[in-house]
């Protein structure tokens, strides 16, 4: 059972946090929308239904029904159950939803792609917008939450292969300084080596792989509340999203595999 959750946007926020988006218009304070929030970026399945609420100062969000389930390998089957979950619980239809928010990795192509296409239906279906995140920027969001105010926050998770996902932020979550990038513990090993990293948020595991000596972050994968909150801006400011672009930072496992096998004597 979700527990509704509040929380304040980032006050400011970079292109590249807010997906590279470009202001059209300010809404007039009072309007409260209606949003679908869905991630598969990670193992971790999460969807929910939040309201984006304009206010004179940051747009204020809150969470009526939420669910995240771990489970790598189902991804499709998962997602569509749970999405209904979330509109029975919140009491919404599919027509009251008034814009979308997916998570766009970076993560693997298979489970990414399942969330991204999920969203961009719905967004077809129903004729709103569908606003794409940096699924680390969610996380650091939240790291961000609970930081102290101007925190440098580390937001990473598992790349496979040995290797992780990571980004850098600044102003407690809320600025991208570095990232996405995809690369061994050991690079990050050096970013967490600077005194001047605050917080993290991801992979337990692969942060302690990295180097992290502190505490095991809250918050390990994107959550409703973080997706909300690094698209609030966007939505608010009734900004006309740019195309889903998949983050994948690296071709398809499957792909690769190919490229690798020995080619037939006489293939170009």
């Amino acid at each position: 059972m979700s527990t509704p959750e509040s929380t304040p946007s980032a006050q400011a926020v970079t292109g590249t946090a807010a997906g590279g988006c470009t202001p059209t218009r300010r809404t007039p304070a009072g309007r409260t929308r209606t949003v679908l929030v869905i991630d598969t970026a990670t193992d971790t399945v999460v969807t929910g239904i939040g309201r984006i609420t304009t206010t004179s100062g940051a747009p204020e969000c809150s969470v009526a029904a939420a669910r995240a389930v771990a489970d790598g390998r189902r991804h499709a089957e998962i997602l569509t159950s749970l999405i209904a979950e979330v509109l029975e619980e919140s009491g919404v239809r599919r027509d009251g939803i008034d814009a979308v928010v997916v998570g766009t990795g970076p993560g693997p192509f298979t489970g990414l792609r399942v969330g991204m296409a999920t969203g961009a239906g719905f967004g077809d279906a129903l004729d709103i917008p569908v606003y794409g995140v940096c699924s680390l920027d969610a996380i650091a969001h939240d790291v961000g939450r609970v930081s102290a105010s101007g925190a440098t926050v580390l937001a990473l998770t598992d790349a496979r292969r040995r290797e992780v996902y990571w980004a850098l932020y600044r102003d407690g979550g809320l600025s991208r300084a570095r990232g996405p990038e995809v690369s061994a513990p050991d690079v990050v090993a050096e970013i967490l080596s600077d005194p001047g990293v605050d917080a993290v948020g991801g992979s337990a595991a692969h942060l302690r792989q990295s180097g992290w000596g502190g505490a095991d972050p809250v918050f390990t994968v994107p959550s409703a509340a973080g997706l909300l909150g690094a698209a609030a801006i966007a939505v608010t400011d009734g900004q006309s999203p740019p195309p889903l672009v998949p983050l994948y930072l690296r071709r398809p496992d499957a792909v690769e595999r190919k490229d690798q096998q020995p080619k037939k004597v006489g293939a170009s």
